[in-house]
């Protein structure tokens, strides 16, 4: 898995689930680690690129580095996920 470093304000409680692009962020953190959920780096290139849509850099960054590990199925289907999101959300 990418080697990933948090800083302090990274390790509170789970993100509220709000829609917000820290909060879509923090979701991707928690998938991609397996904090508060199960190890699912789908899910968390889902929330990632969610979040850089919502103008977060860091999410951005994460999702790249994440990507590298991911087949191009797994991409394609955080791909489709993030759109089902958006038509419903």
């Amino acid at each position: 898995m990418a080697r990933i470093e948090f800083a302090a304000r990274d390790t509170g409680q789970a993100p509220a689930f709000g829609g917000g692009a820290d909060a879509l962020y923090e979701l991707g953190l928690s998938y991609c680690t397996g904090r508060d959920v199960e190890y699912d780096l789908v899910e968390a290139h889902k929330w990632f690129n969610l979040a850089a849509l919502r103008g977060n850099e860091d999410a951005r960054r994460y999702r790249t580095e994440i990507s590298r590990e991911m087949s191009r199925r797994q991409i394609s289907s955080a791909q489709k996920l993030a759109r089902e999101w958006l038509a419903l959300n």
